[in-house]
């Protein structure tokens, strides 16, 4: 007879395994990100500064610098994360991973501004 404590544990373990995302889901991702940071940015080129005196008319700017950011951050980190374990077999210690780390995303937030 098996204690209470061990089939708790047996159905937590069960419970709590990692799974693996679906196959297309990080691309899928990735450029959705990619089309809300296009979107905002040609939302915010559009605008003109004579609109800007009326404070009326600084709402869909404000949501489109905030998308803009937060889509484009979640972009950068999200290929940077792709490529961790590439860096981390290259790397000779953690202060050469974070260089190679920094390097990874300043890289990637100028192939995202680029766009």
């Amino acid at each position: 007879m098996s204690t209470p404590g061990a089939d708790i544990e047996t159905l937590l373990s069960r419970a709590l395994q990692p799974i693996d995302p679906p196959d297309g889901l990080s691309h899928r991702l990735e450029d959705t990100l990619a089309e809300l940071t296009e979107l905002a940015v040609v939302e915010l080129e559009s605008w003109e500064l004579s609109a800007m005196r009326d404070p009326r008319n600084w709402v869909r700017p404000v949501i489109a610098v905030v998308v803009t950011a937060t889509a484009g951050t979640a972009l950068v980190l999200l290929r940077v994360r792709q490529t961790q374990r590439r860096r981390n077999q290259l790397a000779r210690g953690p202060a050469d991973l974070a260089a190679r780390t920094a390097r990874a995303v300043a890289g990637e937030a100028r192939r995202v501004v680029r766009r």
